[in-house]
């Protein structure tokens, strides 16, 4: 299942490259728009519609699979070491995030008071973590998959809990460009892991919007944090009226 679903994630890299809507596709297969976007999202894609579509970009099925293949050699994640080295230091933890949102060594810069040797050093540091590849006149040149992500659990995640966590949710959440939902209900055990499966289909499809947005200037994007969770929670100050079992 997991390799369907990055056969499918190099599909539509593959689509954009080629410069093909969803539109597109749909004339080819004969579909309405929403019915080929309805075949992505749910990852219903027959050996047949794969073809067809493979068929308008002039590739083989094969050809994409390699595509797929060349794409996973890339770094899909940091060991435990890795990410506590990175947690270790706040300015390597800054330029991490920069630089996996395609930040250039001059945004850095510009942005930030931070020098240009303290910045080489850190760059440094990623590109010895296998990160980046930092190129001639300081380029840096991204080395993780599309499908990259923290450990869960691991030390990147628990900065987030132990320090950021408290300060995000501090807020009102009143502004156009922001939201926040607190939800809570009552779901069988198969109800569970079909809304575990959206919320990862959700996290897809921001990771390829961040990804879209990426040739766009500095200026014209703007950094969102989105956080995902569900659990079995008994909320603690309703515990003293719990019958005891």
């Amino acid at each position: 299942m997991a390799q369907l679903n990055t056969l499918i994630l190099t599909l539509k890299k593959a689509l954009k490259s080629h410069g093909l809507t969803y539109a597109m596709v749909a004339k080819h297969l004969e579909l309405t728009e929403a019915s080929v976007k309805r075949l992505f999202a749910d990852q219903h894609l027959s050996l047949q519609r794969l073809e067809q579509i493979c068929q308008l970009m002039e590739l083989e099925i094969s050809d994409l699979v390699q595509l797929m293949q060349e794409q996973q050699t890339r770094l899909q994640q940091l060991t435990h070491e890795q990410e506590e080295e990175i947690t270790s230091d706040l300015m390597l933890l800054l330029i991490t995030v920069c630089v996996l949102n395609r930040w250039t060594m001059a945004d850095i810069l510009d942005y930030y008071t931070i020098t240009p040797h303290e910045c080489l050093q850190q760059l440094a540091k990623l590109d010895r973590l296998k990160v980046i590849e930092l190129l001639p006149h300081n380029k840096i040149k991204l080395r993780v998959a599309s499908n990259f992500g923290w450990r869960e659990g691991g030390p990147i995640q628990q900065f987030f809990q132990e320090k950021i966590a408290e300060e995000f949710f501090r807020h009102k959440f009143d502004n156009e460009n922001e939201s926040l939902a607190v939800l809570n209900g009552m779901l069988s055990k198969e109800g569970h892991k079909e809304f575990q499966r959206k919320l990862k289909r959700l996290a897809r499809e921001f990771n390829e919007l961040t990804t879209q947005d990426t040739h766009l200037p500095l200026n014209e994007r703007h950094g969102i944090t989105l956080v995902l969770a569900a659990r079995n929670w008994k909320y603690g100050l309703l515990q003293p009226l719990l019958r005891s079992e």
